[in-house]
C-alpha cells in the first residue's frame, strides 16, 4: 500500500452560474489553492470534503494499491491523477500523487 498526497491546485468560482441556478448556501468550500492532505492507504484524509472525496476516491484507492497509468498515458507521471471535485459552481482541481516509501534495510 502507498500513501497519496493530495494537493489543491486550482479553485474556480462561477458567480454568474451561482446567481442563475444555486440556492443561497451558508457554507461553501473552504479549500485553498496549495493546501495538501495525505491519504494513508487510500483512505479519506481527516477534514477532507466528503463530496470532493467521492470524485477522487477511485483514483486514490487505485494509486494506493499500486495501479496507475490511467487512460493510457494521460499523466506525465503515471502514478498520479488530476481530478476535479463535482461542484459545478466552485470546482477545485486536485493533483493526486503516489508517495514512494523509502526501502527498509
Amino acid at each position: 500500500m502507498y500513501d497519496i498526497r493530495i494537493t489543491a491546485i486550482r479553485k474556480a468560482d462561477y458567480r454568474d452560474l451561482q446567481a442563475l441556478y444555486e440556492n443561497s448556501i451558508q457554507h461553501a468550500c473552504d479549500v485553498s489553492e496549495g493546501q495538501q492532505w495525505m491519504s494513508v492507504g487510500g483512505t479519506r484524509p481527516d477534514g477532507f470534503c466528503r463530496s470532493a472525496w467521492d470524485s477522487l476516491r477511485p483514483f486514490a484507492e487505485a494509486l494506493a494499491n499500486g495501479q496507475g497509468d490511467f487512460y493510457d498515458g494521460w499523466m506525465r507521471n503515471p502514478y498520479s491523477a488530476f481530478i476535479s471535485c463535482n461542484d459545478g459552481f466552485r470546482p477545485v482541481s486536485f493533483l493526486l500523487e503516489r508517495i514512494e516509501k523509502e526501502p527498509t534495510t
